[in-house]
């Protein structure tokens, strides 16, 4: 397996050679600092290659300008998603109105035309990738099958984690009995092993348990 700095450059001069004019020019302006450590800290790491990513993927928004997204991941499966790391000066402090309107509009018409998209913060990517690594996981665990390796047990698992996630609320043996079509038995176990692991705890009233709410802090173990 090759290194991060061989892989790396591959990857870029592989895209530079297939590209002109203002395609080519942004990749060799556009791949900086920011990118690159998203590379290094979270895809290299989660990934092991750069197959069906593409840096600085031009679409066109609703105005039919041009716009292009820090990467595209682009698998045969039915996934078309943007990514893009977001530093704090150039997209909150240094954003005035009419871009910010801009960018949710434009955001909103990717959504509508069939794209996916993720946003991670510069910060994260350099002082908390593990975090980055671990969410974007669950996301890509959703869509592409292949990369399910855990036993199908620790995947209905992550799931469970997801969905809770989703809730709003202390989760209940009779919503993961729905959500999951199982015996009512077999959610309580499944809510059990969360606790145990310690990626959730119960919830009591009235001297008894009524739910289960998840311990956000230990969302990282996700990750093994």
């Amino acid at each position: 397996m090759a290194d991060f700095a061989t892989a790396h450059e591959s990857f870029i001069q592989w895209h530079l050679a297939r590209r002109s004019g203002e395609r080519k020019g942004r990749l060799e302006r556009g791949h900086r600092h920011a990118e690159t450590e998203f590379l290094r800290n979270v895809w290299w790491p989660l990934m092991g290659n750069f197959d069906h990513l593409h840096p600085e993927y031009e679409v066109t928004d609703w105005r039919g300008h041009s716009y292009f997204a820090d990467f595209a991941f682009l698998p045969p499966e039915n996934l078309r998603l943007l990514i893009e790391i977001k530093g704090f000066n150039s997209h909150v402090r240094d954003m005035d109105r009419k871009k910010f309107c801009n960018e949710l509009n434009r955001e909103l018409f990717l959504q509508a035309i069939g794209y996916r998209l993720i946003s991670l913060a510069y910060d994260d990517v350099a002082e908390r990738p593990g975090q980055c690594r671990m969410l974007l996981r669950m996301f890509l665990d959703r869509f592409l099958p292949s990369r399910r390796t855990a036993p199908p047990a620790v995947f209905a698992e992550k799931e469970l984690v997801r969905f809770a996630a989703g809730l709003g609320r202390p989760v209940r043996p009779v919503d993961v009995y729905h959500h999951f079509g199982v015996h009512p038995r077999t959610a309580i176990r499944m809510l059990r092993r969360l606790c145990n692991k310690g990626w959730m705890r119960p919830v009591t009233g009235n001297l008894r348990i009524t739910g289960y709410e998840l311990t956000v802090k230990n969302w990282a173990e996700l990750e093994d």
